[in-house]
């Protein structure tokens, strides 16, 4: 064989190799990292392969669906320290607003780029006693009782227990007539609390498996998933006289999507939280929809409760964080004193 046919043989080669790589790079499914909080994990493992499955019949596409979960702090911070999520859903809006303070993770416009300044659903913080309520339980006076164990959360690096402390503070500043004497009916509170786990559903499982607890303050959806976990009749739902609307914020992770080329799929996977499909999922793991048909089919499982948000009560959770959430601020001398 001549010197030119060798290098003909070899370049054809090489150009074969070449067209098999740019092959094997078209056919390697892409895939989306859901960062998101503790209590959502049954809920994206619903939505997942419904949103795969309409995907596929959409574009073809094969999109592989990954999840991550734990306390929402915690996840904004390890997004920040570079878990690549294409997107993160969250359960409070500075969980998101930490990712456009820290580099521009996410855009600064996030809440417009979704309907209901971009929470699908929402959720209300209730609270979930032992069967017969041995305690009397019924409003937020009664955890305060001496003898009374409280399990919620750590709010440091959880959503779910920021919730109950500023639902807790809501309802001491209507009761008692100031923020003031909100906070300290915030600090009986949490005189009462034995350990603080990490996440909601930590402190699911400190109550309803360990046995430690005469109440848990948690939101709405897992008051059904203790029932479907740990047995039906063992537990009941509690309705406070006022509680804390808690809307679940959802946004793009701007950097990730550049770098996988994942912004259609990521777009189109939020699109989907909102719609019937994707809204009767979130109806169907106990998280309230948007959506007002699918809302009044549901009726019976969402009752009306007397809700307020943190921005008409409080002036927004950046006050709120500032006054009570930072280092050295409020819930920090609480525990100090506790």
């Amino acid at each position: 064989m001549s010197f030119k046919k060798v290098l003909s043989v070899t370049g054809l080669a090489a150009s074969c190799l070449m067209l098999m790589g740019v092959l094997a790079m078209a056919q390697t499914p892409r895939s989306l990292l859901n960062v998101s909080y503790d209590v959502a994990r049954e809920l994206y493992k619903d939505i997942n392969p419904a949103f795969a499955a309409a995907w596929k019949a959409r574009t073809g596409e094969s999109l592989t669906l990954n999840q991550s979960h734990g306390g929402s702090s915690k996840q904004a911070g390890a997004v920040i320290g570079g878990l690549e999520a294409d997107v993160i859903t969250m359960n409070q809006s500075p969980d998101i607003d930490i990712l456009v303070e820290r580099g521009g993770l996410v855009a600064k416009d996030w809440r417009a780029k979704f309907p209901h300044e971009a929470a699908p659903y929402s959720s209300v913080s209730i609270f979930v006693v032992r069967k017969g309520n041995p305690k009397g339980i019924k409003d937020w006076n009664d955890l305060t009782r001496p003898g009374t164990q409280v399990i919620i959360p750590n709010p440091k690096v959880t959503g779910n227990g920021r919730y109950t402390y500023v639902a807790a503070l809501g309802y001491g500043l209507k009761t008692l007539g100031s923020e003031e004497a909100g906070k300290e009916f915030v600090a009986k509170i949490f005189k009462n609390v034995p350990v603080l786990d990490g996440g909601g559903r930590g402190a699911t499982t400190t109550f309803a498996q360990r046995d430690i607890g005469d109440v848990l303050v948690t939101f709405e959806n897992e008051a059904v998933a203790i029932e479907t976990e740990f047995g039906a009749g063992k537990f009941e739902v509690v309705y406070p006289s006022l509680t804390i609307e808690a809307p679940a914020p959802v946004a793009i992770v701007e950097p990730v999507v550049e770098k996988k080329k994942t912004r259609d799929a990521a777009t189109a996977y939020l699109d989907f939280l909102y719609s019937p499909e994707g809204q009767a999922i979130i109806a169907k793991n106990n998280f309230r929809p948007r959506d007002a048909a699918v809302l009044a089919k549901n009726a019976a499982k969402f009752p009306a409760v007397n809700t307020f948000t943190v921005e008409a009560l409080l002036g927004g959770w950046a006050r709120v964080n500032a006054a009570h959430f930072a280092d050295g601020a409020a819930y920090d001398q609480m525990m100090t004193r506790r």
